[in-house]
């Protein structure tokens, strides 16, 4: 056991750290939350990581995003939450993958869980279909823009959700493409705004990153404790081949 992970150890036991150690975990998004997710999951000794962003940091990233500072600015998230994970686990086998993800570019059988940290619904549908397909765990972070009360992040099934637009348009179209049981962090605490008229979507230092520890922490846990939950997917008569109805 490395000495950096003493302290862990002392809470979840060297068996416990063994097995992290042998995890292979895949982080997609790593902006305010993802940053995060994938930081914990470094500090508690997670052996490999795939970290998955085609974007690269910017000045309004400052305000919430472990990647984000005035050194790094212009230079892809992927690689620079890679730097951190290698300096604070130098034997962590770290992949930054500078890309977006949209369907085809992960095996994800090859992860023993994958956390979703994307914005783009699209993209963020994609992957929860892929995992339900390919029968891989996968934890979904919902909406944490407009939000300031980090104490109502929980852990629950999607269905279970209130309070969270993004949490809703992730609902309806999971039940359209017959994909269940998919288990999320969310908040229902209602989008705060002071401009309606404003499109942008704010964030404070506070709730993408706690929501990110949840996250890491929840995923810790289940892998531990053999809870990991796979998202059912039984498709729909309308998505079937004409000789399978």
């Amino acid at each position: 056991m490395q000495e950096a992970f003493q302290r862990t150890a002392l809470v979840l036991g060297e068996d416990a750290l063994e097995r992290l150690e042998k995890a292979h975990i895949c982080v997609v998004g790593l902006g305010g939350v993802g940053s995060y997710v994938a930081e914990a999951l470094a500090r508690s000794g997670v052996g490999q990581l795939t970290l998955v962003d085609d974007d690269t940091v910017n000045l309004t990233n400052c305000n919430r995003q472990l990647c984000a500072l005035h050194s790094t600015v212009g230079r892809p998230k992927a690689e620079v939450v890679a730097a951190r994970v290698r300096d604070i686990n130098p034997e962590c086998r770290v992949n930054p993958l500078n890309l977006r993800y949209t369907g085809t570019e992960l095996e994800l059988g090859a992860f023993d869980y994958v956390a979703d940290a994307i914005d783009s619904l699209a993209d963020k549908l994609m992957l929860i279909e892929n995992a339900a397909k390919s029968r891989t765990p996968i934890l979904s972070c919902m909406g944490t823009g407009n939000k300031l009360d980090a104490t109502q992040l929980r852990a629950a099934d999607i269905e279970k959700t209130c309070g969270c637009p993004l949490a809703k348009r992730v609902r309806v179209a999971l039940r359209q493409r017959g994909i269940s049981h998919l288990q999320v962090i969310f908040s229902p605490e209602l989008p705060q705004k002071r401009d309606p008229a404003e499109t942008t979507i704010g964030s404070v230092p506070w709730v993408p990153s706690a929501a990110g520890l949840l996250m890491a922490a929840t995923m810790v846990r289940n892998l531990l404790d053999d809870r990991c939950v796979i998202p059912k997917y039984r498709p729909l008569q309308s998505q079937q081949n004409p000789t399978e109805q």
